[in-house]
């Protein structure tokens, strides 16, 4: 069984941004389409024979699929790709059966429909001989050869660890969570994440290496490991950050509390008004639009924004249906990052690595 690997762009043109709008663009433009093209004949709006109708809109949702099933098999563990297969065959499946019962002269349409049939067949044993390439792991799959907790020494700095939690179950997904791994002058190791309830913060590996009682993690390596002199200037960067957040959070509480004074209410019922609303710097509109700011981010916002300043080259994020950096309805998933070119996944494999060079290491 072939190893998962996040698969390589063909041609360089395939990272641009406008590329990537262009063909996140499409794919709304289509699935939009597509939707309403099914709407309109499922409610007779359509001057379709149902043998017609049938074959044609079955046949629109196998070309759309087929165009994209590769991508979505390749990136299986998005609970999205898994519906961008699973709803357009059962759809197709059901049109293409009733073409065949349909009792039209023509018999044409029955070959038809019998043709999208057998490629729906198709489609479906490819997704599902492509579940074999994954395993559950909590909520949603990771690939089978993934390693799951793998230790701090494993470990380098920019790296990216994605943690199981409560988005993680509310998605349907394997993690939900991401922190990227920095090295400190004295050596130490330490994490850099936003937090909902405590904001953007740099705080021991060990918290979530060592001492998660609950739930998982996996880890991504950096395809091109940072030199030292790198390493330094991206724990300068998340500490600026980090700077950044608490004086935007204390600025805007600032803001929140002179609003909440200004209220004719009792002074207990402010200080109650004052807990609920402050901020903590955590980005939660981030959360649902995709967004990234100067000074106050998601957990996998503020890894991305830290990666971009370091020059990193990721795939397009939080772009917006259109890709066109709108934002809209596109939260950033740590979960994509498993097919992001520029990580590898830590995988079983690396734990005869890992035993040799701890070996080598030993007196």
């Amino acid at each position: 069984m072939s190893s998962f690997s996040p698969s390589p762009t063909s041609t360089t043109v395939q990272r641009t941004t406008a590329y990537f709008a262009l063909i996140k663009a499409a794919n709304t433009i289509t699935y939009t389409w597509l939707l309403l093209l099914t709407w309109r004949f499922i409610s007779h709006s359509l001057d379709w024979k149902l043998s017609t109708g049938c074959v044609v809109v079955s046949g629109a949702w196998l070309v759309m699929t087929r165009i994209r099933v590769d991508h979505l098999l390749q990136t299986y563990f998005d609970v999205l790709s898994r519906i961008e297969i699973q709803v357009p065959v059962v759809i197709g499946m059901i049109l293409s059966v009733v073409a065949i019962f349909c009792t039209d002269y023509r018999p044409f349409f029955r070959v038809a429909a019998a043709g999208e049939i057998a490629f729906w067949i198709y489609i479906y044993a490819l997704y599902r001989r492509n579940q074999s390439r994954f395993k559950k792991q909590g909520y949603g799959p990771v690939p089978r050869n993934t390693w799951i907790n793998p230790p701090a020494e494993v470990l380098r700095a920019g790296d990216l660890i994605l943690t199981s939690g409560n988005i993680a179950r509310e998605l349907h997904e394997s993690v939900g969570h991401a922190e990227m791994v920095i090295e400190m002058p004295d050596g130490k190791k330490m994490l850099f994440s936003s937090y909902m309830e405590k904001g953007t913060k740099i705080h021991p590996i060990e918290e979530v290496t060592e001492k998660r009682q609950k739930g998982h993690y996996i880890a991504l390596h950096l395809k091109k490991p940072w030199t030292p002199e790198e390493s330094a200037r991206a724990t300068q960067i998340a500490e600026e950050m980090v700077a950044a957040n608490l004086k935007w959070a204390r600025e805007e509480n600032e803001r929140i509390f002179k609003r909440i004074d200004w209220l004719p209410l009792p002074t207990k019922y402010k200080d109650v008004l004052k807990e609920k609303l402050k901020t903590s710097g955590y980005d939660w509109f981030g959360t649902f639009m995709g967004r990234t700011t100067e000074n106050r981010w998601t957990c996998i916002g503020a890894a991305l924004v830290l990666y971009h300043r370091m020059g990193i080259r990721t795939n397009p994020y939080g772009t917006g249906l259109l890709g066109f950096g709108t934002s809209i309805l596109d939260p950033i998933l740590p979960v994509r990052f498993l097919a992001d070119p520029a990580f590898e996944l830590i995988t079983t494999s690396d734990t005869t690595t890992a035993k040799i060079e701890t070996s080598a290491g030993s007196p």
